[in-house]
């Protein structure tokens, strides 16, 4: 087991595993690292807790210390100056012509470097323009590209939904969205419905589309021909959230009705031919079939409920009727074999009539009157030889 430290540069960045060397943060903390772009000032998100190393995917990399007031000052200073070269930026690239759009300015913690954010259709030439920069700011100058999703999760905003983004508030990383996403989960295609500001597809439609892929499995396709408990037809409509299908009947398609998926029998799935040689299986069975009789258990009524109750209370042998004997049952024993051979007539001796039993001898002092008992030949088990092999 580590101790670390979980720390965030942005507000909706990626959470980074750092090394306290041994001392304790709390939630909140401000604390400066080291990092290859130098150090920087980052914000504890998770304090002091132990995990597996394999959980570690790179070596972890200690806090330099704790944030000071003064490092919150220089902190307050920096952002000044960004706002200041983010305005002489904008005016060096109208002066050079370069088809750019500026998006942020990001010093770094020391001030010894200043990072430029653009976006851009194409590649742009901004040597020339660096330079200009460089000779303005008296600073090391790096302007890297981004693509519009970076770019909406940099600045911010509200979504069509009225919240923020989730990208500027939770999203770490950028998951792969596609249009098949849309389709499955039956939205319009109208692209101003299923963009963000950003222009691309939601990164919503990912959250649900597991959810939306279990139930196409369960759900028939469209134009399917299925049997229903009023007959065979073809579906015409699916409800994936309700997991309903609605149905134009054989015998009346101009009226679809509306069926659950587990009342439906699909007999050919997708669009398609008419099975040759289909015979519509008469509605009795089509509706017995649906219910599964089998598997749904019997009406209780009070009647039948009260006697359950009353046998369970009573068991059968021992429950009779007012005013009628209990009929003893003979049980098995030589005693009862006995009697039973007296009530059927049978003549048995007095027991001082009977023949008496031979005495045994005594037994001597010394003598061996275990029993022996007789050994089986081996072989097959029976006492008879074993057949040739």
């Amino acid at each position: 087991m580590v101790e670390i430290i979980s720390i965030r540069f942005k507000n909706g960045g990626k959470e980074y595993y750092f090394n306290p060397n041994g001392a304790q943060f709390q939630v909140g903390d401000g604390v400066i690292v080291e990092t290859t772009r130098g150090t920087e000032f980052a914000q504890c998100v998770r304090g002091n807790n132990l995990i597996d190393e394999i959980e570690l995917t790179a070596p972890l990399r200690p806090v330099v210390r704790k944030a000071t007031d003064e490092d919150v000052r220089l902190l307050e200073k920096n952002k000044e100056r960004e706002k200041q070269a983010f305005g002489i930026c904008q005016q060096k690239i109208g002066e050079h012509g370069l088809d750019m759009k500026l998006v942020s300015a990001e010093y770094n913690f020391d001030g010894s470097k200043i990072i430029f954010f653009f976006t851009s259709e194409g590649r742009v030439d901004f040597r020339a323009l660096v330079k200009d920069l460089a000779g303005t700011l008296r600073t090391r100058i790096e302007l890297r590209q981004i693509g519009v999703r970076d770019e909406a999760k940099l600045l911010g905003g509200l979504g069509i939904c009225g919240k923020p983004f989730c990208c500027a508030q939770f999203l770490e990383e950028f998951q792969p969205v596609s249009i098949k996403m849309a389709k499955t989960q039956n939205l319009s295609l109208n692209p101003t419905k299923i963009s963000g500001t950003c222009g691309r597809l939601m990164c919503c439609l990912k959250y649900e589309q597991e959810a939306y892929e279990d139930l196409v499995k369960k759900a028939p396709k469209q134009e399917s021909f299925v049997e229903t408990p009023d007959g065979a037809g073809t579906v015409s409509g699916v409800n994936l959230l309700r997991q309903t299908a609605q149905v134009r009947l054989e015998s009346d398609p101009e009226t679809p009705k509306t069926y659950h998926n587990s009342e439906l029998c699909v007999i050919r799935s997708g669009k398609g031919k008419r099975p040759e040689g289909y015979v519509e299986p008469p509605l009795e069975e089509l509706a017995k079939l649906r219910r599964k009789e089998e598997d749904v258990p019997a009406p209780v009524t009070e009647e039948a409920s009260l006697a359950a109750a009353i046998e369970a209370a009573f068991p059968s042998r021992d429950r009779r009727q007012p005013g009628e004997e209990r009929e003893e049952q003979p049980q098995p024993g030589r005693h009862n074999r006995r009697r039973r051979s007296r009530e059927e007539g049978e003549n048995h001796p007095p027991r001082e009539e009977r023949p008496q039993q031979k005495e045994r001898p005594a037994r001597e002092e010394g003598g061996d009157y275990r029993r022996r008992r007789r050994r089986r030949p081996k072989g097959n088990g029976g006492g008879k030889p074993s057949a040739p092999q």
